[in-house]
C-alpha cells in the first residue's frame, strides 16, 4: 500500500519528554525519524483519508481523554518499549476498528499492546541491557499513577518520516 495513514494516541507532555529522551539515547540515530508515539493503527489506505478526517474528530468530541498508565517494559526481541495499560484507549480503538471494519490491514487486526518504542534494531543483548537499566525507572513512572492521552493524531507515512495531517484533542465528557 503506497503512503498509508497512521493513527496514534498523543502522549501528555511529561511522558512525551521522558520517552523522547529515551528514544534519542537508545534508538539508532539513522532510523530515528519519529517522535515518541503510541500507534493505534499502522496503515489506513489513502482512499480513507476523508473518512478519517471526519470520524476522528467525532470520536474525540464525544469522549473525555482516556486514562493510561506505564505498566512496565516490553521486550521487542531486538528492542525495548515502555508498556502501557489503558482499557479506555483499547475501547476507543475497538470503536474505530468497528467503524472501519473491512478496511483494516492484517497488522491492525491483531490484538493491540499499547506501548512506546524507545529502542529498535539492536542486538538482543543490547535490548536486555537497556531493559535491566530501565526497569527501576519504569517502576517509578508506574507508581506516579495514571495520565491522560490528550488527543488522537493522524499522519501520512512518507517512507520513514511521518507528515502530520490532523490532531484531534479529546474534549468530550463521556468516560470510556
Amino acid at each position: 500500500m503506497a503512503r498509508p495513514f497512521i493513527v496514534t494516541a498523543a502522549l501528555p507532555q511529561g511522558i512525551q519528554d521522558w520517552a523522547e529522551a529515551l528514544r534519542r539515547e537508545n534508538y539508532p540515530a539513522y532510523r530515528n525519524h519519529l517522535h515518541a508515539h503510541v500507534t493505534m493503527f499502522h496503515s489506513f489506505a489513502p482512499s480513507l483519508l476523508d473518512e478519517l478526517r471526519d470520524f476522528l474528530p467525532t470520536i474525540t468530541r464525544e469522549f473525555a481523554p482516556p486514562q493510561g498508565e506505564v505498566s512496565g517494559l516490553l521486550d521487542l526481541g531486538t528492542g525495548t518499549a515502555i508498556a502501557l495499560q489503558s482499557e479506555p484507549l483499547l475501547t476507543l480503538r475497538a470503536m474505530i476498528a468497528e467503524h472501519f471494519h473491512g478496511s483494516l490491514t492484517a497488522q491492525d487486526l491483531h490484538e493491540p499492546r499499547p506501548h512506546i518504542t524507545v529502542q529498535n534494531k539492536v542486538t538482543k543483548r543490547e535490548a536486555r541491557a537497556l531493559q535491566a537499566e530501565l526497569a527501576p525507572i519504569a517502576q517509578l513512572k508506574r507508581e506516579k499513577g495514571p495520565f491522560t492521552f490528550p488527543a488522537l493524531e493522524l499522519y501520512l507515512y512518507k517512507d520513514g518520516p511521518w507528515e502530520p495531517v490532523k490532531r484531534c484533542a479529546f474534549r468530550g465528557k463521556e468516560r470510556l
